[in-house]
C-alpha cells in the first residue's frame, strides 16, 4: 500500500512539474524567416514567428481516441527528439513549373501514448521560408477510433481579416447539413468575431494581420476525413465528418447521402501519417497566386512507376454549352453525330480530348456497363483514335464506386483515356478513401482522373500525377443559374489567391459569349460569361489546370478563329510561372513559360476598369515578337469586343496594358 502510494505521488509529482515548466522547442526555416516555438507539458502548444513577430498561438494540438479517455497530446513528456536539414530539387510530372526548390528544417517530437495505447506518438513540424506544417504520427500496438481532433489556428490579432469560402450544406431530412457540400461558394470579408459560429468554413481559408497573409490548408488527405474550419473564443479550429454510419442512394443513384453518422470521425491503423497542417505565409499577396507549398509537403509519387503516359491537354466539353452546335445537318444531342463533330473539331484543333459528359450512360441506373442507344462508344472510340484524340468518360460517384475496377479495366482496354468522377458531394473518411481509390485505380490501368464533385486537393497530383484535376472551385457552370446581382469576375480575381493554393482547379473556362455587367443574365442552354472575351482568354494562363475545359460548343469556336487557336494552342503545364502583382479582388498579372522557351503574360481585373505596367526585364533585353489580345475599345459595352495585334517591343522596358471593367488581357512573347 504504501509503495502503490509512494508511486502514485511520484506519478502525480511529475504530472505537475511538467505542467509547471513544459519543455520548450524551436525550429526555424533555414534562412530564418519562420520559426515555430513548441510548448510539451500538461498540453502541446505551438506559436509561429514570422520575421521575428509573432503571427499565431499558442494553439493546442491533440487527437482523442476512442471514447475520449485516451488523449494524445495531454501530460505529454518527450522521449526523444531528431532533427534534420533537407534540399531537395522536386521535378513534378504534370504541374506549373518543371523544377520545385524546396529547402526546410524539420523536428520530429517522439512522446510516449498514454498506457491503454501500448505505443508512442510524434508530431512531426517542418520551416520553410514559405510556411510551416506539423503532422501526428501515431505507433500504436493496434488500430483505433479518433473521436476527435484538436487543430487551433490563433491569429495574434483576434480582429485580424479572413477572406474564406462558407460551407454551403446540401438539404437532408428538411434542413441544411454541412456535412454534404459541393465544396462551391463565394469569398467572404469577415473578422473571426464577427463571422458565425455554427458556420462552417472549407479550406484553404486565408486569414490577414498587418500585412501578413497566412494560408491555412492540409496535404496528404489519404485515409482520414477532412478538415473545415469554425470560429470560436477567438480562434479557428478544425472540425471534422463523424463517419457514416447509415447512408440512403438520392440522385438518380448517383449519390449517398449520410442519415446517421458514428460518435467518432475516423478508424486509423496504429502506424499511421495523418494529414499535415499547413500555414503557408506570405509577406505580399501575390506569392499567394504561385505557391509551391502543397507541392513541397506532398507524399511523392511511387519512382518504381511509369508516369509516361500521363499526357495534360486541352478538352473540347459538350455539357456546359447544352450540345447547341448548329449549322450541321443532324440533331445534336447525345448522339454518335453530336460527338464525331466535337471529335472533327478536337483533332482540327489539335485538342487532346473531348469527354462524354452526363448522359452517355443509362440515367437512373448507375451502372455504367449500360450505355444509352444512340451511343456506339465502340465506334466513337475507333472514331477519335484515328484522329489522334482521346475520349474521356464522366462517372457519377456510387455507379463508379460499385465496381471501381472492373469499370477500370474494361473501359481502359477500349482505349478510353480517363474517368470525370462527380458529385461526392462529402469529405468523410469514407469518401476520402474512395477519392483515394480513384487515384490507384486509374494508376493501375493508366486512366487520368478528373475528381470533379469535390472538395480542395490535398497534394494528389504530385502521388499520383494521373489524378490530374480537381473541382472544389466555384466554376463557370454557376453562371448558368445563379441570381442577378451574381458577381464571378471578383471571385475571378479572389479564388488564386486562395483555393488556387491547394492545387489545380476544374474552373472550366472559354465562353465565347460574354457579357458586361449590365447585359448579362444567367440561362442554361446557351450561356454566357461575365467579363469580356479577353478574359475568357487571360483565364487559360492565370487558372491551373493541367486538363483544361473548352466550355463552350465548336460551332462558336468555329466562328471565332482566333481566340479559338489561342485556346487550342495554349500550354496546361508550364516549365516555370511567376505572380508578377496582384490584390485580393481587384487583379492578378502572371506569367508562365512554356517548354519551347516561350512566355505568356495574362491578366484579370475585377469590374474596375485598370491599367497595368508590366516589368518583363526578367525575360530578358531587347526586343521580342509579341502576339498581344487586349479589350476592345468598346468592350466595356459589347464584352466579344478586343483588339489582337503582334508587335515588336522591349521586354526591359515597361509596358502599359488596359483593361476594360471585367476585362484581361494576354500576351505571347515568342523566345
Amino acid at each position: 500500500m504504501r509503495r502503490y502510494i509512494f508511486t502514485l505521488l511520484t506519478t502525480l509529482a511529475a504530472l505537475a512539474a511538467t505542467a509547471s515548466n513544459p519543455e520548450r522547442f524551436t525550429l526555424s526555416d533555414p534562412e530564418g524567416v519562420n520559426t515555430v516555438t513548441i510548448s510539451v507539458g500538461q498540453d502541446i502548444t505551438y506559436t509561429v514567428e514570422h520575421c521575428g513577430r509573432q503571427v499565431l498561438g499558442p494553439q493546442r494540438i491533440a487527437l482523442e481516441l476512442g471514447d475520449g479517455s485516451m488523449v494524445l497530446g495531454r501530460n505529454a513528456r518527450v522521449t526523444a527528439r531528431e532533427r534534420r536539414s533537407m534540399s531537395e530539387i522536386i521535378k513534378p510530372q504534370v504541374y506549373k513549373r518543371s523544377e520545385v526548390k524546396a529547402d526546410y528544417n524539420e523536428l520530429t517530437l517522439r512522446c510516449k501514448a498514454p498506457a491503454a495505447c501500448k505505443g508512442s506518438y510524434s508530431i512531426v513540424w517542418r520551416a520553410y521560408p514559405d510556411g510551416v506544417a506539423y503532422r501526428i504520427v501515431t505507433a500504436l500496438a493496434d488500430d483505433y477510433t479518433v473521436r476527435s481532433e484538436v487543430a487551433e489556428f490563433v491569429p495574434s490579432n483576434p480582429e485580424a481579416q479572413m477572406v474564406v469560402a462558407p460551407i454551403k450544406g446540401r438539404t437532408i431530412l428538411g434542413e441544411e447539413n454541412q456535412w454534404h457540400s459541393n465544396f462551391q461558394n463565394t469569398y467572404k470579408h469577415s473578422t473571426i468575431s464577427q463571422w458565425p459560429e455554427d458556420r462552417q468554413i472549407m479550406l484553404p481559408a486565408l486569414v490577414q494581420e498587418g500585412g501578413v497573409s497566412l494560408c491555412i490548408t492540409e496535404v496528404d488527405l489519404f485515409n482520414y476525413p477532412g478538415m473545415r474550419l469554425q470560429t470560436a473564443d477567438g480562434k479557428l479550429r478544425g472540425v471534422f465528418a463523424a463517419y457514416p454510419k447509415e447512408t440512403k442512394v438520392t440522385t438518380r443513384g448517383l449519390k449517398k447521402e449520410v442519415h446517421a453518422r458514428e460518435d467518432y470521425i475516423a478508424r486509423v491503423a496504429g502506424k499511421t501519417e495523418l494529414p499535415w497542417r499547413a500555414i503557408q505565409i506570405a509577406d505580399d499577396e501575390k506569392e499567394l497566386l504561385a505557391s509551391d507549398f502543397v507541392m513541397k509537403l506532398a507524399k511523392p509519387a511511387d519512382p518504381a512507376q511509369d508516369w509516361s503516359w500521363v499526357k495534360p491537354g486541352k478538352v473540347a466539353w459538350d455539357w456546359w454549352n447544352d450540345w447547341n452546335i448548329y449549322g450541321v445537318d443532324f440533331r445534336a444531342g447525345i448522339n454518335n453525330d453530336t460527338y464525331k463533330y466535337y471529335i472533327d473539331f478536337a483533332s482540327e484543333q489539335g485538342i487532346e480530348y473531348v469527354i462524354l459528359d452526363e448522359g452517355w450512360a443509362v440515367p437512373g441506373e448507375a451502372d455504367l456497363f449500360k450505355i444509352v442507344p444512340e451511343i456506339n462508344l465502340e465506334e466513337l472510340i475507333s472514331y477519335a483514335t484515328e484522329r489522334n484524340v482521346g475520349l474521356i468518360l464522366w462517372a457519377g460517384y456510387r455507379a463508379f464506386d460499385q465496381d471501381m475496377e472492373r469499370v477500370c479495366a474494361h473501359y481502359s482496354k477500349m482505349g478510353i483515356k480517363g474517368f470525370k468522377v462527380d458529385f461526392m458531394d462529402r469529405d468523410d473518411q469514407v469518401m476520402v478513401d474512395f477519392n483515394t481509390r480513384c487515384a490507384e485505380m486509374g494508376a493501375k490501368y493508366k486512366l487520368l482522373i478528373d475528381l470533379h464533385g469535390m472538395y480542395k486537393p490535398t497534394g494528389q497530383q504530385r502521388t499520383w500525377p494521373n489524378n490530374i484535376n480537381f473541382e472544389g472551385v466555384y466554376g463557370l457552370e454557376e453562371v448558368k443559374w445563379v441570381e442577378p446581382d451574381f458577381d464571378m469576375v471578383t471571385y475571378d480575381v479572389t479564388y488564386p489567391f486562395i483555393r488556387q493554393v491547394a492545387g489545380p482547379a476544374d474552373y472550366t473556362q472559354g465562353a465565347m459569349r460574354n457579357a458586361t455587367k449590365e447585359n448579362y443574365f444567367s440561362t442554361n442552354s446557351e450561356p454566357m460569361s461575365q467579363g469580356t472575351r479577353c478574359r475568357q482568354l487571360a483565364e487559360y494562363i492565370i487558372f491551373d489546370a493541367p486538363l483544361s475545359m473548352l466550355c463552350d460548343n465548336p460551332s462558336n469556336y468555329l466562328r471565332e478563329a482566333e481566340c479559338t487557336h489561342f485556346i487550342a494552342t495554349v500550354p496546361t503545364v508550364w516549365d516555370d510561372t511567376r505572380a508578377l502583382s496582384g490584390k485580393i479582388g481587384e487583379h492578378i498579372v502572371m506569367a508562365r513559360k512554356a517548354k519551347d522557351g516561350t512566355w505568356y503574360v495574362g491578366g484579370l481585373t475585377n469590374w474596375d476598369p485598370r491599367e497595368v505596367t508590366l516589368d518583363l526585364s526578367f525575360i530578358g533585353s531587347g526586343t521580342r515578337q509579341i502576339e498581344l489580345f487586349c479589350d476592345g475599345v468598346n468592350a466595356d459595352r459589347a464584352a466579344r469586343d478586343y483588339k489582337h495585334t503582334s508587335i515588336k517591343a522591349y521586354v526591359d522596358k515597361p509596358i502599359n496594358i488596359n483593361m476594360a471593367p471585367g476585362g484581361g488581357f494576354v500576351m505571347k512573347i515568342l523566345p
